[in-house]
């Protein structure tokens, strides 16, 4: 039998009280929902690129989220000196060479990297400075920037997965 995405435990956050118990919650809840769209996959289907022209695939929005996970967290927040992931910044690579056989891998590292992310910022405070590009953003800022980012390619990852399979609000 062929290795298929498994299905995540479901997550709830606060919807009142401290910024950072929502924001955290609410990342937590977009990570888990892109691992839900992935679910019950097998590595080729995520690997596929069922809307052309595009180049989109669900693996590749997996490997996509990993590397701007360590971007903005760990390497601009926490000020890591870690090497990037998939060319860094601006680059392509994530979405390019995308083979099935790098499925389970690539959702794992994504996961790694959710615990990796998390920790360099525990201690953090939301108000403290994160540089991007001659600007300063708050740590806040960068939670408010990961949820949209998610919530963008969760849109593209539901759409992606029901082309593959006309399985939709997972």
């Amino acid at each position: 039998m062929p290795w298929t995405a498994p299905t995540p435990a479901p997550v709830d956050g606060p919807v009142t009280g401290d910024d950072r118990a929502i924001l955290e919650g609410y990342l937590r809840w977009q990570r888990q929902t892109l691992l839900n769209i992935c679910a019950g996959l097998d590595a080729d289907q995520l690997a596929q690129r069922p809307l052309a022209p595009s180049g989109l695939s669900l693996l590749g929005l997996v490997r996509h989220l990993a590397k701007v996970e360590r971007i903005w967290l760990r390497q601009r927040a926490a000020g890591e000196a870690v090497e990037s992931l998939y060319g860094g910044p601006g680059a392509l690579d994530d979405f390019r060479d995308v083979v099935a056989d790098d499925a389970e891998g690539a959702l794992g590292a994504l996961q790694q990297e959710w615990r990796l992310a998390d920790a360099a910022v525990a201690e953090r405070s939301l108000d403290d400075p994160v540089s991007f590009r001659d600007e300063t953003w708050s740590l806040r800022m960068v939670y408010v920037h990961l949820i949209g980012e998610y919530a963008r390619h969760n849109g593209h990852a539901d759409l992606l997965r029901e082309h593959l399979d006309g399985v939709t609000g997972r």
